[in-house]
């Protein structure tokens, strides 16, 4: 973990954002972690690319950290994105109070297990916890119930299942469980 750099990125590293998700959807976990298929990534041409890293690089509504390593190389990511209240959310549910939603966690599968989940949560939460405005009342993310692995995770990181479960987009017999963690 020491020799990786947890920061945000810059809204020129658009072709990073793309190799690093399209990895993540590469991955054996996918299917139950992401609601995006390869396909459907590799298919979106390259200002979805730049609008996606220059719309998480800065201002209040969204942020993407990753985890750069020696020669630049991305291990991973997390992105956060501000719901405010009276808004309704990604499953079209409105959202009562000011929050921000954790999504698209990817850990390159050779770097589990070193800590880099945690630093990429730990500068996820500490910039939800520094916005004023608006304040954000929690930390939330959902987890497909298949995913035993990132559900243990985010237990261990003080993330407790709030019992909202709502269906995955694409397979409405399958389910997301909702896990938030207070505002310290």
């Amino acid at each position: 973990m020491n020799q990786y750099v947890i920061r945000p990125v810059r809204g020129d590293e658009w072709a990073k954002v793309k190799e690093l998700r399209i990895a993540a959807l590469n991955d054996p976990a996918a299917p139950v972690a992401f609601l995006e298929t390869v396909a459907e990534a590799e298919g979106r041409p390259d200002a979805f690319w730049q609008g996606r890293a220059d719309g998480t690089s800065h201002g209040r509504t969204a942020r993407q950290f990753v985890a750069e390593g020696p020669g630049g190389k991305w291990a991973g990511s997390v992105t956060v994105l501000v719901e405010e209240s009276g808004t309704t959310d990604i499953f079209g549910q409105d959202i009562g109070q000011a929050q921000g939603h954790l999504v698209g966690v990817f850990v390159r599968p050779e770097q589990r297990g070193t800590g880099l989940t945690e630093g990429l949560f730990r500068a996820a939460l500490e910039w939800c916890w520094s916005l004023e405005e608006p304040e954000l009342g929690r930390a939330r993310l959902f987890v497909h119930e298949g995913n035993a692995r990132a559900a243990a995770f985010y237990r261990r990181f003080g993330f407790e299942a709030t019992g909202h479960v709502v269906p995955v987009p694409a397979d409405p017999s399958a389910k997301e469980l909702e896990y938030v963690l207070p505002r310290p």
